[in-house]
């Protein structure tokens, strides 16, 4: 029988750049999935599980991680997006309440905001139930966050490169039309700091000033629904451990291209800014979905152990 994954406290990852304010993410403490295994059976998966909402939940600051609601909301959340409570499957308010000893009123609330996020349905004479994949609000921070310490890792950050794929070549194409000498001037200053540090073989200060340049650039782009939709992707990729910035690896290569960007928004060439954007994001896709067949690639390959002759 299934039981819940033990939650454990974890400090925050670092993610101050130093250079972009810290207060422009939304950064939360987060912890590993442990990867238990799957109920098979239609008994209830907290059934034999211990109590979890005594102790501190994946993420302890914010205010959507306090108190048993914001526990419960944890624990079933993850369940949920995990697939240990799978599509269809029915929710009884009366076994939640007695198998993590809360209130009527906890588990109602909390189903409401699980409601909200289009992780259950709640209809009369059919009761509450999980909703499938394809209803989920998929750019809720809660739901990154869970995908992101579960098995659908891989599939989120090869999702959320491709949506970036599609928002910073359209930025980069209307900046090169709106662009002003301030912006220009800091990604010029962006793209010194990224030279410098290739030469000094400082990857971090690299990965700092590039993550820098493409949030100046889209917001340059004068669109805020663009800029918005652009903080929400960067912040969840930075969750899943995907590249924050436009490049996976440092290198002379993306450094020409980031220039070819800037001179095509200093020339008012959109087409030009659209294409070199996009050929530099191709690359951070193409190395995600590769390192996920790869991955997958490696589970599926058993290497014989070696006989003795």
């Amino acid at each position: 029988m299934t039981t819940l994954a033990h939650s454990t406290t974890t400090p925050a990852r670092p993610v101050d750049s130093g250079i972009v304010d810290p207060g422009e993410l939304d950064r939360h403490t987060y912890a590993e999935s442990t990867g238990t295994a799957r109920s098979t059976t239609n008994a209830p998966v907290w059934e034999a599980a211990e109590a979890d909402l005594g102790r501190p939940s994946r993420r302890t600051t914010g205010s959507r991680g306090r108190g048993l609601h914001g526990q419960l909301v944890q624990q079933l959340g993850q369940m949920i997006v995990s697939g240990d409570l799978g599509a269809d499957r029915p929710l009884v308010p009366e076994e939640i309440g007695q198998r993590f000893e809360v209130s009527r009123t906890v588990v109602r609330e909390s189903l409401r905001v699980l409601e909200a996020k289009g992780l259950v349905s709640a209809r009369p004479n059919v009761g509450t139930r999980v909703r499938p994949v394809s209803d989920w609000n998929l750019l809720d921070p809660d739901i990154i966050e869970w995908r992101a310490f579960g098995p659908h890792r891989e599939d989120q950050r090869r999702e959320l490169c491709e949506l970036r794929l599609t928002i910073e070549p359209l930025a980069a194409g209307l900046a090169a039309g709106r662009s002003r000498d301030e912006a220009q001037q800091r990604l010029s200053e962006m793209i010194t700091i990224m030279s410098q540090a290739l030469g000094q073989g400082d990857s971090l200060t690299f990965s700092r000033a590039d993550a820098e340049f493409h949030g100046v650039l889209v917001q340059a782009a004068g669109n805020r629904m663009l800029d918005h939709l652009f903080a929400i992707v960067t912040s969840a990729l930075q969750v899943s451990g995907g590249p924050a910035g436009g490049c996976v690896r440092p290198t002379e290569a993306a450094l020409a291209q980031h220039r070819q960007i800037v001179e095509a928004l200093g020339s008012g060439e959109p087409d030009s800014a659209e294409s070199s954007m996009r050929e530099l994001l191709t690359e951070c896709v193409e190395v995600v979905a590769g390192g996920q067949q790869g991955a997958q690639a490696s589970a599926d390959h058993v290497v014989p152990s070696p006989r003795e002759h």
